[in-house]
């Protein structure tokens, strides 16, 4: 056959023709088929597209939403010596600080010379000493619902204080081993676990508790201890000598005095059952290893004078009528200030608002400056001076907030504000 007679393939001709549609084109119409579809549901759903519309409106638009939730979190109040926290969703351990909130399985440590103060939304506040590990077991605060918080120690010691609860059956408890002891509402009392003589103790100073072990349960009043046996008998309880509660100055609470040399500086306490004498001390380290003054007495208050300025700590032992002294009281913490024009200092209050029983303090002072609110130091002050500080819960009625303030040259002020609870 011959090649050049074979005809060639046609090759058709192919145009390809397209059209160029802009981005902005897109997003119109999107925005077009989008309005259609919602105005056509508008018109069949009326009622149920206006719930929706207005709850998307709420959440973006309410500014308290987040700080509701932030306030319904747990938190140091108090730190002092070594602290570290390990997150439930984290597998390290890192300082603790006061810009950490706590939530459910997260971890605390202290250490020899440590103390951790932490306040969960419903008022409960929880101390851990020295030595001691504690998880978070619990954090259930749900406006008008019964609260539930709770922490489990596997070591040390853990006191516990209560506050006023507004809705019945709410719960603060520390359980360890195979024991938990609950606490009532108006109530303090001091759980401690030895590893060493596995031997554990509830002790109530004030109000009562109960302590539950298997089918044991046990009541336990004011100046009352139970304790469960190292050798696994059955719960104990005797009387004991209970610490004073430490009344003023509150813990973290600056004192401005005229004149240091000659104004003298009052402390007083509650009185403790069955005691005939009460040791007072004053330091200037928590771990009292320098003691700046020590007094015993039989008043419930003491005033000091000649106390240089400074950061000081102070606590009171009750002694009875067999001279057998009761553990120490909690330390408090108190700055002695010096008044004067020259050390007045910015601080500024904007407004408050409430979030149910919690309320949101609001306000600006000087960059650096520390701040007193209740006795409870101010955590979130932001680098520009402002500042926002939700109180724990309150009772109904009317309340007064003291806000105290100190800056780095040593100046102070107080501002005091009326709050109503409804």
């Amino acid at each position: 056959m011959n090649d050049k007679s074979a005809a060639k393939p046609k090759i058709s001709r192919i145009e390809v023709y397209w059209h160029t549609v802009k981005y902005r084109t897109v997003i119109l119409y999107s925005v077009v088929i989008t309005a259609i579809v919602l105005a056509s549901l508008y018109l069949v759903f009326p009622e149920q597209s206006s719930r929706l519309i207005d709850a998307i409106s709420t959440g973006r638009s309410d500014p308290g939403v987040g700080a509701t939730l932030s306030a319904r979190q747990a938190r140091f109040v108090n730190l002092d010596g070594k602290v570290q926290v390990k997150k439930a969703n984290s597998v390290q351990w890192v300082n603790a600080d006061y810009q950490i909130t706590l939530d459910k399985g997260d971890l605390i440590q202290t250490g020899s010379d440590g103390m951790a103060r932490i306040t969960f939304a419903d008022g409960t506040t929880y101390t851990v000493k020295g030595d001691t590990y504690v998880t978070v077991e619990e954090n259930s605060v749900a406006q008008d619902h019964p609260t539930q918080v709770a922490v489990h120690m596997a070591s040390g010691q853990v006191d516990l204080r209560t506050g006023t609860w507004p809705v019945n059956g709410s719960k603060a408890e520390v359980s360890f081993e195979n024991a938990v002891a609950s606490a009532r509402a108006n109530s303090s009392m001091a759980v401690r676990s030895d590893p060493q003589t596995n031997e554990q103790q509830v002790t109530v100073d004030s109000g009562s508790a109960e302590l539950d072990r298997g089918s044991e349960h046990v009541d336990i009043g004011a100046f009352e201890r139970a304790t469960i046996p190292s050798g696994g008998g059955p719960i104990v309880k005797t009387q004991v000598l209970a610490p004073p509660e430490l009344a003023e100055p509150l813990n973290l609470q600056p004192i401005i005095v005229a004149d240091l040399k000659r104004d003298p500086v009052r402390f007083s306490w509650k009185p403790s059952a069955t005691a005939k004498l009460y040791d007072f001390q004053v330091s200037n380290t928590t771990m009292f290893g320098h003691m700046v003054t020590e007094r015993k007495t039989a008043e419930t208050s003491v005033e000091i004078t000649g106390l240089d300025p400074g950061d000081y700590f102070w606590r009171v032992s009750a002694i009875d009528q067999n001279n057998i002294a009761s553990e120490a009281s909690d330390p408090h913490k108190f700055t002695l200030v010096a008044q004067g024009k020259e050390q007045e200092m910015l601080l500024e209050i904007n407004g408050t608002q409430l979030h149910g029983d919690v309320v949101e303090v609001m306000g600006r002072t000087e960059p650096g400056a520390a701040l007193i609110i209740n006795g409870e130091e101010v955590a979130d002050i932001k680098s520009d001076g402002t500042f926002r500080y939700f109180t724990p819960a309150m009772t109904r009625g009317s309340h007064e907030i003291v806000i105290t303030g100190q800056n780095r040259r040593g100046g102070t002020a107080i501002k005091r504000v009326e709050v109503v609870i409804p």
